[in-house]
């Protein structure tokens, strides 16, 4: 009972590729607007409504780690291995890790911010409103830091020992109702990953008195005509 049979939690893996691409997105989003007359003010409210209501929510009700956001694993069609792993996403490292995203928000928006006049040229959101542009921003930081907490469980449940997820009782379908955030249309439905495990029956010890006594006998059909 591995961790690492589950296909979805591979696919998880790229927000690593995709969260790089939203800071650009947000680079090009704001490089389309002017900034207002108290642009600091501007960016903690943009920053406090897209990271740090959805942290408070998040912490909360941690992302359903088998939901892709627009796609989910139905929950009556969950695997027993699937409702152990959920279980184990409550722990206090995780909510700290998504409090710790949802603070690195604050600088990376401000800076990109600062620097979104570079990019104004090249921006496809020329002569946006600030204040759509500010709701787009912060629309993408939810998304971001739904990502980065999907990302964080994904990389804590594939360190898993299989003995751990054994030794964890499956989170009921009311449970996971109550307690996960579970986005998405209900249509994911992969198959675990078929993965070679190594054979671990020891190999047969042989006396060194059989040895001998064997390779007698073989010495001794040797000479038999």
């Amino acid at each position: 009972m591995t961790p690492r049979s589950e296909p979805l939690l591979w696919l998880q893996l790229i927000a690593i590729g995709v969260l790089p691409l939203e800071a650009l997105l947000l680079l090009l989003v704001l490089a389309g607007s002017d900034p207002g007359p108290l642009p600091g003010l501007e960016r903690l409210l943009c920053w406090a409504i897209g990271a740090l209501a959805p942290a408070l929510l998040l912490v909360r009700r941690p992302a359903d780690v088998w939901s892709l956001l627009l796609l989910q694993t139905p929950l009556r069609g969950r695997r027993e291995l699937q409702r152990r792993l959920s279980r184990l996403q409550a722990t206090p490292a995780l909510a700290l890790a998504t409090a710790v995203g949802a603070a690195l928000g604050l600088p990376l928006l401000w800076w990109i911010d600062r620097q979104a006049a570079v990019a104004s040229p090249v921006s496809p959101f020329s002569a946006c409103p600030r204040l759509v542009a500010l709701l787009l921003v912060a629309l993408l930081l939810a998304v971001m830091l739904w990502q980065w907490q999907q990302l964080v469980q994904t990389l804590w449940l594939l360190s898993r020992k299989p003995e751990t997820v054994s030794g964890t009782p499956p989170l009921s379908l009311a449970e996971l109702e109550q307690q996960r955030l579970c986005l998405g249309l209900p249509l994911l439905l992969p198959e675990p990953l078929k993965l070679q495990v190594p054979s671990t029956v020891p190999p047969v010890a042989v006396e060194p008195e059989q040895r001998s006594e064997e390779a007698e006998g073989a010495h001794l059909d040797q000479q038999v005509p």
